[in-house]
């Protein structure tokens, strides 16, 4: 029986199961950097959207942080109308392509569509992909806006960008559709902060997705501007004198915090920062193509929960580890990571440590690492976010060889900038304070948004804090809405 067939009033309906993402095989893709996720087919994406149940009130669409309106876009595909259904998330979503693929649907548009209670929302997410990856656009106005038409860009109304993340690309083009003068200042040497160097090639293709939404910007007329450091390079009040009209900070939160134990300075430990730079920024996954070949460990131990740590470890197996293990001081049950990032890597053959600490790293005598020592831990009482605290099980450690250690432990706010702009007020936290409604600053006219703002967060809340105040800088530009 079909999936339309399936389809009953509502009251009495049968809902078809949720259709599956084809992936490659477990054993064939740990052996390449390809994506792993296919996407789906047009049947596949026809009988998904057939799913949804079209309700008046669509809580799914409370759920999305840009708030794509997710319940018309689906309509429309189950209809056939692609071009109709990529217009629609458009409206609201610059990178539909990288959302689809990275952002936590689970806890936003999927977790709160009504078909969740059984445990079969529909799959929002790989809908939105399928149609960012069919479409293809007529130019790089409807790229960027799903218009057909883009005013002229205005050279003396100019907005500067600092770093060129997701919420600044958002900003970026908005702004530039809207006929606003653009240009990105990036401290690297590619576009596209966190989506190149961060999340790794199986899971977000650079040239197939990134690239196309830059180059886009570029045939809109932003201007981006590589290795340049705000904060050493120039300052926010370099670029006013410049005759820019609005600033927006969205240079994330790079820095990478550490464990704080004996023997993270052996060579072998890593950030995950550093490590995943090395491998997606670097090219070194694709080494000997490119003469950048990362730090090898044949037994390797990732350390953290989230998505970041899943990157790394399956990265880590990709390159020829033997072993991978993720050490996680909690169950898997609290496990922050994405069910589907923590399905495949499982898929692939990484080894969860749970309820487990490092309390020190141990090397030879030159220096590189050899092991590790683990705390045991149970979970005691809820912290203060909820979540059980998990405490040490009093004398009971162990050792596990490792050769390369991997720390995925979370980010802080990188100082250059904000100890260059004293005038931007900061949180107890060491993050930029905003204006909730308007994405602006302590300074006039200076707007932020993203990880440098909320701390470590989603690809989606970036981009939803740089249409905030894209919104708002073209409000006082033009007077718009």
């Amino acid at each position: 029986m079909t999936a339309t067939a399936e389809r009953k009033p509502a009251g009495g309906r049968k809902i078809a199961p949720r259709v599956d993402m084809p992936c490659q095989p477990a054993k064939e893709r740990i052996r390449n950097f390809e994506e792993v996720a296919l996407g789906y087919t047009q049947q596949m994406a026809t009988e998904e959207a057939l799913r949804c149940l079209q309700c008046k009130n669509p809580k799914c669409v409370k759920g999305c942080p840009v708030e794509v309106p997710i319940r018309d876009f689906i309509g429309q595909l189950a209809k056939g109308d692609l071009e109709g259904a990529y217009r629609t998330i458009k409206s609201t979503n610059s990178l539909p392509g990288v959302c689809g693929r990275v952002c936590p649907q689970e806890n936003q548009c999927e977790g709160a569509c009504v078909l969740n209670a059984k445990g079969q929302p529909v799959a929002i997410g790989r809908l939105e992909r399928y149609v960012a990856d069919t479409y293809m656009a007529l130019d790089a106005c409807d790229h960027l806006s799903a218009k057909l038409t883009c005013p002229a860009v205005d050279p003396e109304l100019r907005v500067a960008c600092i770093g060129s993340g997701p919420a600044s690309l958002t900003v970026a083009g908005y702004l530039s559709s809207r006929g606003i003068k653009v240009t990105v200042f990036e401290a690297l040497h590619e576009v596209g902060g966190v989506l190149v160097y961060g999340i790794p090639e199986f899971r977000l293709p650079k040239s197939a997705i990134v690239e196309k939404e830059v180059q886009a910007l570029r045939t809109q007329e932003v201007d981006f501007v590589t290795n340049w450091v705000g904060g050493r390079t120039f300052s926010v009040d370099d670029l006013f004198a410049e005759g820019y009209r609005a600033v927006f900070v969205g240079v994330g939160a790079g820095l990478p915090r550490f464990l704080g134990i004996p023997g993270e300075n052996l060579t072998g430990v890593f950030s995950a920062n550093e490590y995943l730079t090395r491998v997606n920024l670097g090219r070194a996954y694709a080494f000997p193509d490119y003469d950048t070949p990362v730090y090898q460990g044949r037994n390797v131990t990732v350390y953290g929960g989230g998505n970041v740590a899943m990157d790394a470890a399956r990265t880590a197996l990709r390159l020829g580890a033997e072993s991978v293990r993720i050490v996680y001081r909690r169950t898997r049950d609290e496990l922050p990571a994405r069910h589907e990032e923590l399905e495949h890597a499982e898929e692939e053959g990484v080894i969860l440590e749970l309820l487990a600490n490092p309390v020190a790293f141990h090397g030879d005598e030159m220096g590189r690492l050899t092991g590790v020592t683990l705390q045991r831990m149970q979970l005691g009482e809820p912290d203060a976010s909820g979540r059980r605290s998990p405490v040490p099980v009093e004398g009971d450690t162990y050792e596990l060889p490792t050769d390369l250690a991997v720390i995925a432990v979370g980010t802080r706010p990188n100082p250059i900038l904000l100890e260059a702009t004293p005038q931007l007020k900061l949180n107890r936290r060491g993050y930029i304070e905003v204006d909730e409604e308007t994405g602006e600053t302590s300074m006039p006219n200076v707007f932020a948004g993203g990880d440098i703002v909320t701390g470590a967060a989603t690809v989606i809340l970036a981009m939803g804090a740089g249409r905030r105040a894209a919104k708002e800088i073209r409000r006082r530009l033009q007077g718009g809405a």
